[in-house]
């Protein structure tokens, strides 16, 4: 199923919406970008995800907003890091960024008062053959989670964790990389929503490692078992050279090809440490689209090399209380 008619179908019986009509979806999209009261949002997220270029037109067109790029730090590399840096494939990357990590001190596990700082930027989408953009949409990069969230950890309806369940399930990890990854497969089941295609076992296991790598802090050798296992995991590939994210700095570029969608879905960490930058979703071969059924608007077209979503977090921080910055 194209990306056009899961559009249609999602609004089938829906008449073109005004601008009151629009303004609880404009805020609880602004507030999803800012990450909200959870660790990280997973189903919901996914469902705007896996729509691929669509959910440049839900941005752009349904919600006749912009997302706004704001200009982030660049790092500084550490020279011995970046001269070993190996972007060959994804057993070389992945293996040697395990390494490295397993050699780094873990910190203490946050104490369940303590909140987790976080700030991200949003990237506009980079359309090389041009959509039309109105409007824009305005986003709090600076966000902030209680740790011990036993409210959130109390709804079971979902597989929407908390950050200290995610840190303990990531710190549980098993070391042999099937079992990790089909661990992963049972922490993020497969979206059976009807409201998305069906995602097949490499996309669930790829989307669930994202979600685990996004959620600050996690311990060091979790991660660098995370590593191992996603190399081995069929279809991710490695971009072969660095990227830059929605800050503007250098990135390696962990990607899988999400079939159907025409776009991959790119998971993007430091060249410096291997700790996790942000995502970005790039397109992979030329398209057009046209406007949802009830809606008015020039067809969007996307070119091979197009970036739709991306995401970046350039500050992540244990912190003693609410609105505390590091």
């Amino acid at each position: 199923m194209d990306e056009l008619t899961q559009l249609r179908e999602l609004r089938a019986d829906v008449p073109a919406p005004d601008r009151a009509a629009l303004a609880p979806g404009r805020q609880r999209l602004t507030e999803a970008m800012a990450g909200g009261g959870r660790a990280r949002r997973t189903r919901a997220d996914w469902r705007i995800a896996s729509l691929g270029a669509a959910a440049a037109i839900t941005a752009a067109a349904l919600l006749g907003t912009q997302l706004l790029d704001t200009p982030g730090p660049r790092g500084t590399a550490p020279a011995t890091i970046a001269s070993n840096l190996d972007l060959s494939g994804p057993a070389e990357t992945l293996n040697r960024a395990a390494d490295f990590l397993e050699g780094a001190t873990a910190p203490p596990e946050p104490r369940d008062n303590q909140w987790i700082y976080t700030s991200v930027v949003i990237g506009n989408p980079a359309l090389k053959a041009g959509s039309e953009q109105m409007g824009e949409i305005r986003y709090e990069p600076d966000s902030w989670s209680r740790y011990g969230n036993a409210a959130a950890e109390k709804d079971q309806s979902d597989d929407d964790r908390s950050t200290r369940e995610i840190y303990r399930a990531t710190a549980g990890l098993p070391e042999d990389p099937a079992a990790l990854l089909a661990e992963v497969r049972r922490l993020y089941p497969a979206d059976t929503s009807g409201q998305s295609r069906p995602e097949s076992k490499e996309e669930q296991t790829f989307r669930g490692l994202s979600v685990l790598l996004e959620s600050y802090p996690l311990p060091p050798a979790a991660v660098a078992r995370i590593y191992r296992a996603m190399a081995t995991l069929p279809g991710v590939g490695i971009t072969g050279h660095l990227v830059k994210d929605a800050a503007g700095r250098e990135a390696i570029a962990v990607t899988r090809d999400e079939k159907g969608t025409h776009e991959r879905r790119e998971i993007l960490l430091s060249p410096y440490d291997y700790t996790y930058m942000g995502l970005r979703f790039v397109v992979t071969e030329n398209y057009e689209t046209k406007m949802p059924e009830g809606m008015q608007g020039p067809a969007q077209k996307f070119t091979a090399g197009d970036i739709t979503i991306s995401e970046a977090r350039t500050a992540a921080a244990v912190v003693d209380a609410k609105g505390e910055k590091p």
